[in-house]
């Protein structure tokens, strides 16, 4: 895995761009306070992909969600710009550092295997998943992440084709709307780590170091909704493990054709599983559950995580139709065709938002969790990183007879992270000489033309952090045992990968892996863009403060100093 492209000149101020703490003047919490915010994240959206479809459809509801609110022009998510660390800085306030959650699959060194029984002598160090692969279901993930429902329509997906008829793809969403508002039952106890405190399994949100707007809402007697892509977004629940009332989390790397193919792998097949979650939020915005069923009142924090864009960035082709972007960095057919169907379900909500009635107590947040790089196929370079790890594994074997293997765990899409079975400086400092001083060799084996395909030298790297540059990297505590030992910055156009099926990818600290669209519209908004350099991180204390709730009450926004968004109120 791997994510990133680094064209950061030297002396780049890399803190301010992990942290998110960018200066903002908030008005007073009293004036104009809104009942409800939605926020919306359309993974991969480019502020550059916003502006471009608006400058093109000046009429559309994207055109029309600007027109009435701010437009920041210059925003930045975290580093790694990844979905999980993206996600939970946006309803936290806090960077990885502070959070404690820098990957959605990550290793962590105090942490117990999954499974292990005997914690007084098992050994320290294991994966943490955070994805499809803590669900009860596997071999097939189901939609449903393993509850089970029967309906004809969930349980026929695997033999279904991709040329689903609407009314096929509509049986499938009210199918899928009776899933569980507590997804935490989908994850399977012995897939996740074990806590060596307590000897338990440890749940996604027990992972998480500080508390999230959801449960700051709710201890003011508020209710709170989510949708989103794996069960083990449960960890927006925050520490409590209570903060959502109703979560809905559709697995979107299950079988969804007769191939066996997830909803990723077809852009057609990625908006029939984004629809599964518009169709909840419009419920919610009715004051019913997500399933429609129940009358339990609009929400004050809730929304949804659309993955549309950021698989038409990724795929080279789908449905026939050219993936990523044409050359001067415009969207092609297919992100263009993904950029309509975001338009139209924008349309969707903010009707359904003013049939309720609700137009004037509701301020919707547009953002992303992260980017995509590259934009310029050109640059694009395929680089297999499991070659590099294992080079470097037996390079260090030569000196060191009989020690284990020196990475334990790495993720790599465009930024590299890596966690070592030895910490000591002389294994840190080897690591990153290593790095820095081979090349990686084409990836010809996957990639026999060539297309895509160079020898990088520096294993595709501009610079590697380690140990307490790592560590300061992120504001993270000398030694985290969340924290990865060594992060590698890439060179323009790097992925890591060891196939053909992307293009593009996310996680590192690019411009265009960090550059992401940030909107507030709605109530109590001043209109008008702002082209101060702001961070997602802020959009959570912005939350709070729209629905007249302290700022200070986010335990990473005090740890931090995160502002709310600038000249955002209206005088």
């Amino acid at each position: 895995m791997s994510r990133g492209s680094f064209g950061v000149a030297a002396g780049l101020e890399i803190a301010a761009l992990l942290v998110g703490t960018a200066s903002g003047a908030g008005a007073s919490p009293e004036r104009s306070r809104s009942k409800h915010v939605l926020l919306i994240s359309v993974d991969g959206l480019h502020q550059s992909d916003l502006a471009y479809y608006v400058n093109r459809h000046p009429r559309s509801a994207l055109a029309g969600l600007i027109a009435d609110g701010r437009e920041y022009t210059h925003a930045r998510t975290t580093f790694p710009s990844d979905s999980f660390p993206g996600m939970i800085a946006q309803l936290t306030g806090g960077g990885p550092g502070t959070t404690g959650v820098y990957y959605d699959d990550t290793y962590n060194h105090s942490l117990l295997p999954p499974g292990t029984l005997d914690c007084a002598t098992a050994k320290p160090g294991t994966e943490v998943s955070w994805t499809e692969a803590a669900d009860r279901s596997q071999n097939p993930i189901t939609l449903d992440a393993g509850q089970k429902l029967t309906d004809p329509a969930l349980t026929g997906l695997p033999t279904n084709t991709k040329a689903r008829t609407l009314a096929d793809s509509a049986a499938i969403t009210k199918a899928i709307l009776s899933m569980t508002p507590t997804p935490q039952t989908l994850l399977d106890p012995a897939a996740l780590p074990v806590n060596p405190a307590t000897c338990t399994p440890l749940y996604p949100h027990g992972y998480l170091r500080v508390n999230t707007v959801f449960e700051v809402a709710k201890s003011h007697g508020l209710t709170t909704a989510w949708s989103d892509k794996h069960a083990a977004y449960e960890i927006l629940n925050g520490p409590s493990g209570t903060g959502i009332d109703d979560l809905f989390t559709p697995e979107i790397n299950s079988a969804a054709d007769a191939a066996g193919d997830d909803w990723t792998t077809d852009n057609a097949l990625t908006q029939e599983y984004d629809s599964t979650k518009v169709a909840a939020v419009l419920n919610e915005i009715d004051g019913l559950d997500h399933s429609g069923r129940r009358h339990v009142g609009t929400p004050a924090i809730f929304g949804m995580n659309f993955q549309t864009v950021s698989t038409a960035q990724k795929l080279p082709v789908s449905d026939g139709l050219a993936g990523g972007y044409l050359p001067g960095g415009l969207p092609g057919p297919l992100l263009s065709r993904a950029l309509d169907y975001i338009d139209t379900q924008i349309g969707r909500i903010r009707g359904q938002i003013r049939r309720a009635g609700l137009s004037r107590g509701t301020t919707i947040i547009l953002s992303a969790k992260h980017g995509q790089a590259p934009m310029d196929l050109a640059s694009l370079r395929r680089v297999d990183d499991g070659g590099i790890i294992d080079n470097l594994n037996t390079a260090w074997a030569r000196w060191h007879t009989g020690s284990a293997p020196l990475v334990t765990f790495s993720v790599d899409d465009d930024g590299m992270l890596l966690w070592l079975s030895d910490r000591s400086p002389a294994a840190l400092g080897f690591a990153k000489t290593y790095l820095l001083t081979h090349s990686a060799p084409a990836n010809l084996a996957t990639d026999p033309k060539g297309v895509y395909s160079a020898t990088v030298q520096s294993s595709g790297l501009t610079k590697v952090y380690t140990g307490p540059a790592a560590d300061t990297l992120f504001r993270a505590q000398s030694g985290d045992s969340h924290a990865p030992d060594l992060v590698g910055l890439t060179q323009d156009g790097v992925v890591y990968t060891g196939n053909l099926k992307k293009i593009a990818e996310h996680g590192g600290d690019h411009p265009q892996d960090l550059d992401v669209a940030l909107v507030v519209s709605g109530a109590g908004v001043r209109r008008g863009v702002s082209d101060t350099t702001v961070h997602t991180s802020q959009i959570a204390p912005t939350i709070l403060t729209v629905l007249g709730l302290d700022q200070h009450a986010l335990q990473a926004v005090r740890i931090e100093h995160t502002q709310i968004l600038p000249t955002l109120r209206r005088p």
